[in-house]
């Protein structure tokens, strides 16, 4: 197909996505509202808190809880997975954060083994809490952080990093790419030994209530939500809509379609059969009941979320 045809037909795409009323799921497990008391009383013995967050959605479910808590601590924002993230807007998005009373970040990539940017993260530190009074750590030689930040957003991959990097040691903190893998709450691991620097691990805690359904729609599609509490259709057909809005149309070669399609279903149907995804039903007709193969939609949808999280469809920015 030609090209000014092409974008002709793109130009008719979705311009506003319809969540159909939908509320987003309430995702907030009791291990969490644990995990946030005990926070709060930890605090007296915390000299930073590092906040981490997804770099595709910078702004988009960063949790008002925690800002509560951040105003009594030096603070730091590691926005992580740039590997995913396009950052052709880093300086607007770093300008946006500093209106926001955020002036520390770093951009970070956590699973690389090497990352110049973790290594800037412990003078950082330093440097932002000796600019502070520490009150009653003055005494102290050796720094405490804590760490926090809403689920599957690298918390233990930097954790890892970071003593890879400082101490050459290995994994402290295991790492899966399912929201609420870190259970265990406020455990203290050594990351540095020149400053003597401990962090404590805590699981990320979502806000109870996600300020509108677009947030908790990028949330899920970035993996913080758990996706059978959104729904895997849904959340393909948001992709689409996202890919389509931000023009990344490499789904279209990587699945073999023709062109760019606003149609979720026409996208899954050709997922299913590039991939042989099909399933057998039942299907009752005039003469009996017959079993007949069909597209196995559900399957195609993950295989098109999985591909999106891996980086596969492209760097994309959805903030």
């Amino acid at each position: 197909m030609k090209l000014h045809q092409t974008l002709r037909n793109v130009s008719k795409f979705r311009t506003v996505f319809d969540f159909g009323g939908r509320e987003v799921a309430h995702w907030f497990p009791g291990h969490m509202a644990k995990g946030l008391k005990q926070m709060r009383a930890s605090l007296k013995s915390v000299d930073c808190i590092i906040e981490i967050h997804d770099a595709r959605i910078s702004f988009s479910g960063r949790n008002p809880v925690f800002q509560e808590s951040l105003s009594v601590r030096p603070h730091l924002l590691i926005l992580n997975k740039v590997d995913l993230a396009d950052l052709s807007k880093k300086q607007s998005i770093l300008k946006k954060l500093e209106k926001l009373g955020v002036s520390n970040v770093l951009f970070t990539d956590c699973l690389k083994q090497r990352d110049d940017n973790v290594k800037k993260l412990v003078p950082m530190v330093v440097k932002v809490i000796e600019s502070e009074p520490r009150f009653n750590r003055e005494e102290n030689t050796n720094y405490c952080m804590m760490v926090i930040g809403v689920p599957n957003v690298g918390k233990s991959s930097l954790i890892n990093s970071l003593r890879r990097t400082n101490l050459k040691k290995g994994r402290a903190s295991r790492v899966g790419g399912e929201p609420g893998i870190t259970k265990a709450v406020l455990t203290r691991i050594q990351v540095c030994e020149r400053p003597i620097m401990h962090l404590l691990d805590t699981p990320g805690v979502l806000p109870p209530k996600i300020e509108s359904v677009e947030t908790g729609m990028k949330l899920a599609l970035c993996g913080t939500i758990l996706d059978h509490l959104v729904g895997e259709d849904i959340i393909a057909d948001y992709l689409l809509y996202s890919l389509n809005r931000l023009e990344k149309f490499s789904y279209v070669e990587k699945y073999d379609l023709q062109e760019p399609s606003d149609d979720i279903q026409h996208v899954l149907k050709r997922i299913a059969v590039k991939l042989g995804k099909t399933q057998r039903v039942k299907a009752i007709t005039g003469v009996g009941n017959i079993t007949v193969t069909v597209p196995n939609y559900t399957a195609a949808a993950y295989d098109f979320i999985r591909a999106f999280r891996k980086g596969e469809l492209g760097q994309v920015m959805l903030d």
